[in-house]
């Protein structure tokens, strides 16, 4: 099995867990729900697993997405893109490397 596929050393990559972990946590605040309510409504059998992925320390199953997406009120294809920076950035790079610095070339 390929252990590296990101070719981030383990640092950056708990890191990027860190930083996808408040990105959930600001979603679900903004929404107002507590831990165990958004674990009810994606289907988490325990509320601890929210607290987990909030503090970097795993990762949502792709095929829990949409229901995550429902639950904090997010369009599926944004929440998933988003997501994709934290939990696959090799892939996001590919995907969406360029129209990334088109956009923030357009800020300029």
């Amino acid at each position: 099995m390929y252990a590296h596929y990101q070719r981030l050393d383990s640092e950056e990559v708990l890191e990027l867990r860190r930083e996808g972990g408040r990105y959930l946590k600001e979603l679900r605040e903004a929404q107002g729900l507590s831990q165990r309510q958004l674990a009810a409504l994606v289907g988490a059998e325990y509320y601890t697993f929210i607290s987990q992925l909030e503090t970097g320390r795993g990762r949502i199953p792709p095929d829990r997405y949409r229901a995550w997406a429902e639950a904090l009120k997010i369009e599926p294809r944004e929440f998933v893109r988003n997501v994709m920076r934290f939990y696959d950035p090799m892939t996001y790079e590919i995907l969406f490397g360029d129209l990334t610095a088109r956009a923030e070339d357009d800020e300029a």
